[in-house]
């Protein structure tokens, strides 16, 4: 089993089974408004994913298994290539040719996730099928660990499909209490990040085999407005129907984030309500917003 949990497929044409792709927008990556260009909201995110590499690297050194971070940009060329290079960054630059479109690059580099300060180019992505973000710049962020990647997803319209929100928008909080309970065991749709949260799972699992799950480099979590009742049994019952596991699930019963979340300290945190992301960004963690489904807030 540790054997095959570091095999796969090696194809020149396509990514390795398994290997996560990041694509960024140079302007989250890098302040790209004033000089010199300091980091931005991302530069912690990918400068853990090289260590996380280094670590699947330690454990599985035969696989080419590992994550990818690609920088798109359509007009910086020289000015990311220098900044790569002054940060010592491993990872690739992408220049968009003349014609092409951002979902067509994004598909061509098997694109796990996009991210981007620019919410017309997240729109665009997640409507190609791509999980994107739009990411904000906390006044100041707070410190994260620099040796384990800490990722958190909100529930609704990001892991899971909007379906429970719009009943929520449109009937309020009891009636969205009484679906939930109707519903119990009924597994939710995915959301846009199901693809990228199961991505993850698969590096993870790799230590997991290994008998190494406390030493794991990457470390997920669920951070819903959901209770602990009915509707928090039901995303919970949907994740395992998925065969996947977060290491921590956070039911906040409806209160604000920020509290938790500073205490998690996660490089990145995803959510579709602009509320939440700001009570993030309020505390100094790095927070996207995933305009998603036909209930967004604003």
């Amino acid at each position: 089993m540790s054997e095959k949990s570091c095999q796969g497929s090696t194809s020149s044409s396509n990514p390795p089974m398994g290997a996560v792709t990041i694509c960024v927008s140079p302007r989250v990556l890098f302040n790209m408004e004033t000089q010199p260009f300091s980091p931005g909201p991302a530069f912690s995110f990918v400068k853990v994913l090289e260590v996380v590499n280094k670590e699947l690297r330690k454990l599985c050194p035969e696989s080419k298994e590992l994550i990818k971070v690609v920088i798109i940009t359509n007009d910086q060329i020289n000015v990311c290539q220098r900044l790569i290079e002054d940060h010592k960054l491993f990872i690739e630059l992408r220049s968009m040719e003349d014609g092409e479109s951002l979902i067509d690059v994004l598909k061509a580099n098997h694109a796990d996730l996009y991210l981007s300060d620019k919410s017309t180019e997240v729109e665009e992505a997640l409507g190609g099928g791509i999980a994107a973000a739009t990411m904000f710049t906390p006044e100041k962020m707070a410190a994260v660990s620099e040796t384990q990647l800490r990722v958190a997803f909100d529930g609704d319209a990001v892991l899971f499909s909007d379906e429970s929100e719009q009943v929520f928008a449109r009937e309020g909080l009891d009636k969205f209490n009484e679906h939930e309970k109707t519903h119990e065991n009924t597994h939710m749709n995915q959301g846009p990040f199901k693809g990228f949260l199961e991505a993850l799972g698969k590096l993870q699992k790799k230590f997991y085999d290994k008998g190494q799950r406390k030493k794991c480099p990457i470390r997920t979590y669920l951070v819903t407005s959901r209770g602990a009742g009915s509707s928090g049994t039901r995303a919970l019952k949907t994740l395992r129907s998925w065969d996947l596991e977060m290491d921590e699930a956070l039911l906040r019963s409806g209160a604000p984030k920020g509290p938790m979340l500073e205490k998690i300290r996660p490089h990145i945190f995803f959510d579709d309500q602009m509320f939440h992301v700001e009570g993030a960004n309020a505390v100094g963690v790095v927070a996207c917003h995933v305009p998603y489904g036909k209930w967004v807030s604003s």
